[in-house]
């Protein structure tokens, strides 16, 4: 029987490539002259650091970040989970950006609830951070993918793992 997993991976690289390019436009803006604002990546945790001298300038700085990323891989900053922002000392704050990867258990509960909802002929798992679909048919699959899509935009979800 055919079958597929929805998944949510972090291309690293296109990430990487989007806070180096970020970084560069912050060194060379006038306005951050002489400031601590920067971004950095911690590839191991998975976590995005911006610092900057004020909450203005952070804000400036996630103007620079956000449209690179989403440059490089569309539809990526809605996998952030924003930290609180931190004082760190004197008037320079820090706030760190969570990567969140694989499909968590309550959106995967969704999805599979969705596919049993729609009276496709389609049986969907979860298996671990994935949703794994399996039908009798391509068309059918292709069906399931669509309404997936289609319903859930507020996380970027793709599909591969495509079995005959």
């Amino acid at each position: 029987m055919p079958s597929f997993d929805f998944s949510s991976e972090v291309d690293m690289v296109a990430l990487k490539n989007a806070i180096d390019s970020a970084g560069k436009k912050i060194i060379g803006r006038h306005d951050f002259k002489g400031t601590s604002a920067k971004v950095e990546l911690n590839e191991k945790d998975k976590v995005i650091m911006l610092h900057a001298d004020s909450d203005f300038q952070l804000n400036q700085i996630k103007d620079i970040l956000f449209p690179e990323m989403e440059k490089k891989e569309p539809d990526c900053t809605k996998r952030l989970d924003h930290q609180a922002v931190q004082k760190v000392s004197g008037d320079r704050v820090k706030q760190d950006l969570k990567i969140k990867v694989g499909i968590e258990s309550e959106l995967a509960k969704k999805i599979v609830k969705l596919l049993k909802d729609s009276k496709l002929k389609v049986q969907a798992a979860i298996q671990g951070d994935a949703v794994r679909v399996t039908g009798v048919k391509r068309d059918v699959l292709q069906e399931a993918i669509s309404l997936v899509k289609k319903a859930i935009t507020d996380f970027p979800i793709k599909y591969g793992n495509f079995r005959d």
